[in-house]
């Protein structure tokens, strides 16, 4: 009776062990960033980038790409969220390598590619500034599930574009993996804490196998 009693125990033991290194072995999952298990795919896309050459699907391919919509004259969001990127930029490289930062333009009228490129190269000249019409922009940004409108009249010398502060992270296969989303805090401007970017950003990229 000992003896089965004993069996008994050490399988439960066995089992409970077995569980709990499977727990233990199991990739961390992101703390505050949206993870697709199935990574969402990027519909074909065509945007011109600041050095004037042409930005589509294949220029996501073999890299992490950071995705965020903004404007030059944006007069807060976008200025803090590159700042934010750019102070991280080397502890995002060290997670990956082949890591690039996309700032897309909601505001064709204005950014210009001159104006794109003198704007992004005083943030980090390794980013990237892509633009094109909004006839690219709308379903470019629909697929990516971001969103801007233009609600002033554009013909006035200084106007406003609303636009999501989420950054959208895509994988080496060119697909979305996570969508980080802003903290939202009343009086203050809606950006991504940098400390939670970097260190998810490890967990998508072990959790990819990418």
């Amino acid at each position: 009776m000992n003896k089965l009693l004993y069996v008994i125990v050490a399988a439960v033991a066995l089992g409970c062990g077995a569980l709990v290194f499977h727990q233990l072995s199991q990739p961390e999952l992101p703390k505050t960033a949206l993870y697709y298990e199935t990574p969402r795919a990027v519909k074909p896309f065509e945007l011109i980038a600041h050095t004037g050459n042409a930005f589509s699907n294949a220029e996501l391919q073999g890299k992490w790409s950071w995705i965020f919509f903004g404007y030059t004259s944006c007069p807060d969001v976008c200025p803090t969220t590159l700042q934010k990127l750019n102070f991280v930029y080397d502890e995002l490289k060290a997670v990956s390598p082949n890591t690039q930062v996309l700032l897309v333009s909601v505001d064709p009228n204005r950014d210009t590619t001159e104006k794109l490129n003198q704007y992004i190269n005083y943030f980090n000249t390794e980013f990237f500034a892509l633009s094109a019409g909004h006839d690219v922009l709308y379903p470019f940004a629909r697929n990516l599930g971001l969103m801007y409108a233009i609600a002033d009249d554009v013909e006035q010398e200084y106007y406003l574009v609303d636009h999501s502060a989420s950054i959208v992270l895509t994988n080496p296969n060119g697909e979305i993996a996570a969508i980080f989303k802003p903290k939202e805090v009343l009086g203050e401007v809606p950006t991504i804490d940098e400390d939670e970017l970097v260190a998810d950003f490890g967990r998508v990229v072990t959790l990819s196998g990418l």
